[in-house]
C-alpha cells in the first residue's frame, strides 16, 4: 500500500508542480513557450501514472 500512496504523490506532483514550475520560468522570462512545450509531457507521464496507480488501488481494496 505504500508504494500505491508515493506512486499517487509522484503522478500529481508530474501534474500539478511541474507545469507550475514553468510557469513561474515563463512568468520570469516573458518566454511562453516554456510553458506551452511543458505540458504535453507532464500530461503523458501524470495521467499514465495516475491511471495505473488508481487501478492498482483498486485491485489492492479488492482483495482486502
Amino acid at each position: 500500500m505504500q508504494n500505491t500512496k508515493m506512486a499517487l504523490i509522484v503522478s500529481l506532483c508530474a501534474l500539478i508542480v511541474v507545469p507550475g514550475l514553468f510557469l513561474v520560468v515563463s512568468l520570469f522570462t516573458g518566454q511562453w513557450k516554456y510553458l506551452l512545450f511543458s505540458i504535453p509531457p507532464s500530461l503523458a507521464a501524470g495521467l499514465t501514472g495516475l491511471l495505473l496507480t488508481l487501478r492498482q488501488i483498486k485491485i489492492e481494496r479488492k482483495n482486502v
